[in-house]
Formats: structure tokens, sequence, C-alpha cells
């Protein structure tokens, strides 16, 4: 039978830690046994690599491939606790802890080519040996420097696509789309409302519209030759379709919102650009199955976030999180 019967790491449940906040949190011990000369630690932890396979050579050899990496390590700090005369007895025991998060840190972040993450893990060890070690993940939210500066697209903005559409052989129309915003600088958790104009100037019914945010990030890597390499990645984070009925030669407005997910990579964060950087784009499209074609327009949308206040503790609870950004075709 083993010594130590379990060791618990304690944590706030669902919660999202601002960079710059502080972790509180207890490890609770239990041994079946006395133990001499343990070590009980805990330790923060914070990592982010990316990886991926691509094509070399200048006649692009596709039968052989190349893996692109890159790494970087954000935090690691470690806790040591104090053991009164070198051995506990059998029972349970609680440990205190708590740690700073450095006030620059990206957010976490997993995709099929890049990862960034954080963990505190609680270990025991007896004569150099782990008896026991236990885990938790945490979510963190990175935040913008330049938070308070003034952003030129941050004024009630309005973008516009129009577009001549063939149907029907020799029949000729235009449809005008717009998207009409209050503003497109956001932070994480945050409600974006947006109105969608579609003006049908044809002779045919528009019955579907699809609105979706997309992440654009671009990874950044070296080959095993440390020659640098880019890729460009584009995920849909949140999409909406609406069933309309825009009628010929009509106008018909639609207001939507999108919630968002309570942890997102700032935008061009410098934070995490070693080895990852984030855009985000609003996109509306009206699909014309009837002329093979569609009409979009695009905004882009600036995910922003304060530094965590001095006197707050910076922790946010949030019973449903997303933030995986697996690769769209």
């Amino acid at each position: 039978m083993s010594v130590v019967k379990s060791i618990e790491l304690v944590l706030p449940k669902d919660a999202v830690y601002l960079a710059g906040s502080s972790i509180k949190g207890q490890v609770v011990l239990t041994l079946n046994s006395t133990l001499v000369d343990p070590i009980v630690k805990v330790e923060l932890v914070g990592r982010g690599y990316v990886e991926w396979n691509e094509e070399i050579g200048a006649s692009r050899d596709y039968s052989r491939d190349v893996i692109c990496n890159n790494k970087a390590d954000y935090v690691h700090k470690t806790k040591t606790f104090p053991v009164e005369d070198n051995w506990l007895s059998a029972g349970s025991r609680t440990f205190d802890f708590h740690f700073n998060l450095p006030p620059r840190l990206p957010s976490t972040f997993t995709s099929k080519i890049g990862h960034i993450f954080y963990f505190v893990q609680a270990s025991c060890m007896g004569r150099e040996h782990i008896l026991a070690k236990k885990r938790r993940y945490l979510l963190v939210q990175g935040t913008s420097s330049d938070f308070h500066a003034e952003n030129p697209l941050q004024n009630p903005l309005f973008v516009e696509a129009e577009k001549k559409i063939s149907y029907n052989c020799c029949s000729q129309g235009t449809i005008c789309l717009q998207i009409q915003m209050e503003k497109n600088t956001f932070t994480p958790g945050e409600r974006v409302i947006f109105t969608t104009e579609i003006n049908n100037q044809t002779s045919k019914c528009i019955k579907t519209v699809i609105f979706a945010l997309y992440a654009h990030v671009q990874y950044e890597g070296f080959t095993p030759n440390a020659e640098r390499r880019s890729r460009v990645d584009i995920s849909e984070l949140l999409r909406q379709e609406a069933n309309t009925q825009i009628t010929p030669f009509n106008t018909t407005k639609i207001v939507s919102t999108f919630h968002l997910p309570p942890v997102l990579s700032v935008s061009g964060g410098t934070q995490d650009s070693e080895i990852m950087n984030t855009h985000y784009e609003l996109v509306s499209t009206v699909h014309l199955p009837w002329s093979l074609t569609s009409v979009k327009v695009k905004v882009p949308i600036i995910i922003t976030r304060a530094p965590v206040d001095s006197d707050a503790c910076g922790l946010l609870d949030g019973s449903s999180v997303t933030v995986s950004l697996d690769h769209q075709n």
C-alpha cells in the first residue's frame, strides 16, 4: 500500500484568471502512514507551442515535408511547503498557496496547430521518488497594453458591398449588403450587436443570410535548419443563420447578436506574437444558389482586455467556456 493515499488541488471551479491577477488555492495531502523527509510542493506553469508540416524545396517536392515548430515558456513558479521536524503522520494535511500571474501573458488557446496552456501541479516526494502528483489546468485571459488608447475604428461603422447578379440567362440585378455597428472593439464575454441591411434589386427571393465571426491566426515557427516559417489558419468561432424571405425589389434589416467566449486571444497581442498572432473578422454572407454566387461584407473586429485592477483579484467565474479554435477548410 502506498504511503500517500491521495493528493488534491482545491481551486475555484470554472474560473477565468486575468494576467496579472492572483491564484489562491490549497493542496490537500492524505497519508496512509508516516512519511519521513517529505517534499510537498506546488508549481505554476505556463507554456505555448506550435507545430505543422510544410513542403520543402523551391520545386515543392510533395513527396517530402518538414516539421515546423516553435515554443515559448511564459511562467514557471514553485512553492515548497515547510514540514515541521521533516516528517508527517498518517492523516490529512492542508497547505495554502498563492501565485501572482505575470502581467504580460497570452490567453489560453488551443487548435490543431498551436496550444497555450497553464496549469497548477501539486506533488509529494519521499527520498527522491515522486509518490503522488495532481495537475489542474487553468483558464487565463490575456490583457492589452493599449487598452485605453484611442482607436480610429472605434467610431460607429458602416460597411457596404454591392454586386451585380446575372441569372436566368440574360436577367440581371443588383444586391446591396450593408453592416452597421456602434463599435468594433470588444472584450471577451461581451455581446457583439450589429445590423445587416439587404437591398434585393433582383426578381428572385433571398432566403438565407449567414453571419460568422472568424479568427485569423498566424503561427510562427522554424524548420530544423532554423529557417523561419509562417502559416495562417482561419477558424470559425461563432455562426448564425437567418432564414429570411427577402422578396424581389425589397429591403430588409436584420439585427444580430453574438455572445463572445469568456476567453479569447487579444488582437495582435505582443505577448503571444512570439509563436502566434490573432486577428478577428465579422462576415455577413448572402448565398444566391440561383446564380451560383454570393455577396459578402467583412468587418474587422478588435478583441482587447483591460489589465487587472490592482485592487481586484482579477478572477472571473464562467460556467461555459469555449476556447477551441479548430481549423476550418
